[in-house]
């Protein structure tokens, strides 16, 4: 009798809230599906994982490794943003033997780490990358101090437990052991996310910067950001795209609505279009869930 009181009064409260097992799965989203080979997405505010796609592939990574870059950077003890970095004529060098991605940083200009930063992650200049890595790495030369910088990246990502996140690179350009994995990368961006100086410059869309020329006068650098998704997706705050022949189009994203911030990454997807596309699906799983 006790029995048949239950399953009464629990098929009542069904009834009397409209409610059905039926429903319940109907309100869970449907897995997206990605065109890129690996993503992943989660909750920024929990770690919780929302979706993966071949999460822990290693992939190279592209520009996307120029969030370790910076976090290491912002790292440094007792960091000046405004100390000022004179632009070598190595870093431009660079830029024309790799054919690199640039911030069109002018050799003798005096620029502040902060608006290095800006040339990092807005334009993706690889010459910045550069003069960070020779300004922050320790060494009596370039080659020590550029090596040295590398080496903080990958031990930082020990220090983060990313098994299968190694850098040979400070801008993403590959020596052929520049790998990471969608888990690894938005943990990474996770952790960077927590500087607001870093929050700040990421979810900048553009930015024009004064900087000291050689000769004691001025001039204006303006700086565009490469993520397009900042002005085509409501709520984006960030992080950085990366492309290239072997990394193909990468996106680390971020989004917040509401209280709810949701953060991944897409590896390898076969154009920018469905690279698009797919961190738009991925976002809104996100939110949905």
């Amino acid at each position: 009798m006790r029995r048949a009181v239950t399953v009464v009064v629990t098929t009542s409260a069904v009834l009397a809230g409209g409610f059905s097992v039926s429903q319940a799965q109907a309100a869970t989203p449907p897995t997206p599906s990605v065109s890129a080979p690996g993503g992943f997405v989660m909750n920024n505010g929990t770690g919780t994982s929302l979706f993966g796609k071949a999460a822990d592939t290693r992939r190279a990574t592209g520009s996307t490794t120029k969030i370790m870059t910076a976090k290491v950077v912002l790292a440094q003890r007792g960091l000046n943003l405004d100390a000022k970095v004179t632009i070598q004529k190595a870093y431009s060098d660079y830029i024309v033997s790799k054919n690199a991605s640039s911030a069109r940083l002018i050799v003798g200009d005096k620029v502040t780490v902060r608006q290095l930063l800006y040339g990092l992650m807005l334009p993706s200049g690889c010459d910045a990358a550069y003069a960070l890595a020779d300004k922050f790495g320790t060494g009596s030369t370039r080659a020590a101090r550029v090596k040295s910088f590398i080496g903080k990246m990958n031990d930082e990502a020990r220090k983060m437990g990313l098994r299968n996140t190694h850098f040979d690179s400070f801008d993403g350009i590959s020596n052929g052991a520049n790998y990471s994995t969608p888990r690894d990368l938005t943990k990474i961006a996770s952790s960077a996310m927590k500087n607001s100086t870093f929050r700040t410059i990421v979810k900048t869309k553009s930015t024009t910067q004064k900087v000291t020329t050689k000769t004691g006068g001025y001039r204006n650098m303006a700086w565009s950001n490469t993520n397009k998704l900042l002005s085509t997706y409501s709520g984006a705050i960030g992080v950085k795209t990366g492309s290239g022949q072997q990394a193909k189009y990468c996106l680390v994203f971020a989004a917040t609505r509401g209280n709810k911030t949701v953060i991944g990454t897409v590896l390898a997807a076969p154009s920018e279009a469905q690279r698009a596309a797919d961190v738009k699906k991925l976002l809104d799983y996100g939110f949905a869930r």
